[in-house]
């Protein structure tokens, strides 16, 4: 596949830089890659959108899923995670994961990543929701994404990857061919490479993280503008699965006008035995599941939502007060932090909490290296859609996916060049055109695009709930479409024009999938269609950009993923 030959709205570049590869991203899976390529003596450049560790790594609390206890095994965690996935995992991916998982970790550890041990000195083992055993490492008690981080950017440093801080990126380069030529990406600060410039480079590693942005309230942070995913669409990539995004059950309630990143509440707090009650004290989501508080996260949400509808509350709440300050000071003490820090003690009262957006099970469509469907383009962490995770995230997988496929892709990049010599040519790029080919949004489209999508396609979804703010997002891209034909006039480029822009994209092509699948099954929870339905929704959603900026979607068999560059399309629906 070829680029669809749509930009957004940048001046041209005015610099560019030569690398062997480019990762976009500085969480787990991004520096995972970088590292991996530059000690395989690839000339590799880290492109962040704001300092190293400000993105969604450093917000995990809960920690990593592998099975490294006695008794545990890769088979078992494969089985938590198909059950999770809701019968749209790609089970070879999850074998995948499980298998390397371990052995990824134990890289983790000697990358200078230091976990939580018992007395002895072994790795300390908590549960989470969808476990059946004890398998999730963790650091600082609940700062494990932190700890990761820390790592991971120490470790680059030392070797001399090359970082590009503060800098967001546009648009991929594609050369004649329809290849990867790198990237455009704008810097925002001062210094030899400041505005927009490029890197040229054969292989880009998106590893851009999320898109909770999209929606009023969501445990991400400000960066996660679904940036990776749009590029791709622009650039012709497939994505696929867009309709799942997990709503994290418990995330500290600060008002029902509460906007942005909230803090989260970690499921291991749960794992700890921290029950879910209602107002009244009662633990409502015992006889729901067999695990109670400890389901699944589209479970858990569900059955919080439902409560909620019932006694007409805005929040239940989370009751760990068994656990003594003791308990709360060492095994969580960022969570007691945020708590105490917006007037909640747990220590000696319930915490409230109700769902906010949390992770895209689904993303940019790889295979099982790391490809997308635009050949140079990889894809690996939450922008990505690997298969995995199918509908529903099982907890703690998102940052061991990040790791085992982050060296998966490194490892097909570093064997692509020692095959093709790609090392020993800077590919030439498409020259930059001319006129603007994607209009620009003004940057208070955002909060028009969170309201629309936090009231329309949020946890309860229905079908005129999602026909209405499928009518309202198209109503925001004719209105920028038919300005920028009309007379030219788009918003001025910038950072909250660019993000403005990419939340729009990925807001269509989720609403697009939830009103296609008329079924509810793991994170996607339609009213209307309460039932899980194997029979005809089994199925993935692909959606790609038409050159004139319109959806082609189109379902898949569970078969037919991951995809290949090969694959033949059966007739397309135009949205």
């Amino acid at each position: 596949m070829t680029s669809t030959g749509i930009r957004l709205h940048a001046p041209a570049p005015g610099w560019s830089i030569p690398a062997d590869v480019v990762v976009v991203g500085s969480g787990v899976a991004g520096l995972t890659a970088a590292l991996r390529c530059e000690a395989a003596g690839l000339t590799t450049v880290v492109v962040t959108k704001a300092s190293l560790d400000d993105g969604s790594t450093r917000w995990a609390q809960g920690g990593i899923a592998a099975a490294l206890g006695e008794g545990d095994t890769p088979e078992q965690h494969l089985e938590d995670t198909l059950v999770a996935g809701a019968g749209l995992c790609d089970e070879d991916a999850v074998r995948i994961l499980v298998t390397e998982g371990p052995d990824a970790v134990r890289r983790l550890i000697s990358t200078g990543a230091h976990f939580d041990t018992d007395d002895e000195g072994d790795i300390e083992l908590t549960r989470e929701g969808g476990h059946h055993r004890r398998r999730i490492v963790h650091a600082g008690g609940d700062a494990t994404g932190a700890e990761v981080s820390r790592a991971l950017v120490e470790a680059a440093r030392a070797r001399g990857v090359r970082m590009i801080e503060n800098a967001l990126v546009l648009d991929l380069l594609t050369d004649t061919d329809g290849r990867t030529a790198g990237v455009t990406l704008h810097v925002m600060g001062e210094g030899q490479h400041d505005g927009v410039g490029a890197v040229h480079a054969p292989a880009v590693v998106l590893a851009t993280g999320g898109m909770g942005q999209v929606f009023s309230a969501t445990t991400n942070p400000s960066v996660s503008t679904g940036d990776g995913v749009a590029l791709a669409l622009r650039a012709g990539a497939e994505v696929s699965d867009l309709e799942f995004v997990q709503f994290h059950p418990t995330v500290l309630f600060l008002g029902p006008d509460a906007e942005g990143q909230q803090p989260l509440v970690s499921e291991a707090v749960r794992g700890e035995g921290a029950h879910l009650v209602d107002g009244d004290g009662v633990r409502f989501m015992v006889g729901q599941h067999e695990l109670a508080e400890l389901a699944p996260r589209d479970i858990v949400a569900k059955g919080i939502m439902r409560r909620m509808q019932e006694q007409d509350a805005e929040h239940m709440f989370l009751d760990a007060r068994h656990f003594g300050a003791d308990m709360w000071e060492h095994r969580f003490p960022t969570i007691l932090a945020a708590c105490r820090a917006n007037g909640i003690d747990p220590v000696t009262e319930p915490i409230p909490i109700a769902p906010a957006a949390h992770y895209a099970s689904g993303g940019v469509r790889t295979d099982a290296r790391g490809r997308t469907t635009v050949p140079g383009l990889y894809a690996c962490g939450e922008v990505a859609c690997t298969g995995v995770h199918g509908a529903n995230r099982l907890a703690s997988n998102s940052l061991l996916e990040g790791l085992v496929y982050a060296e998966r892709i490194a490892a097909d990049i570093t064997a692509a060049h020692a095959a093709d010599g790609l090392h020993a040519r800077v590919p030439e790029p498409v020259p930059h055109p001319e006129k603007p080919a994607y209009p620009l949004l003004a940057s208070e489209a955002r909060f028009a695009i969170q309201r629309i999508m936090t009231e329309g396609a949020a946890v309860l979804r229905s079908a005129e709930s999602l026909d209405k703010a499928a009518d309202q997002l198209q109503r925001l891209h004719t209105e920028a479409r038919d300005a920028l034909a009309e007379n030219g006039k788009t918003a001025e480029p910038g950072v909250d024009t660019w993000e403005a822009t990419n939340l729009l994209c990925v807001a269509r092509v989720l609403v697009a999938a939830a009103r296609l699948r008329e079924e509810t099954r793991g994170c996607h929870w339609r009213e209307d269609r309460a039932e899980r339905d194997d029979t005809g929704w089994r199925r993935h959603i692909v959606v790609r950009l038409n050159p004139d900026r319109s959806l082609a979607v189109r379902t898949t068999d569970t078969a037919d993923f991951p995809p290949t560059r090969q694959h033949q399309r059966p007739q397309e629906q135009n949205k």
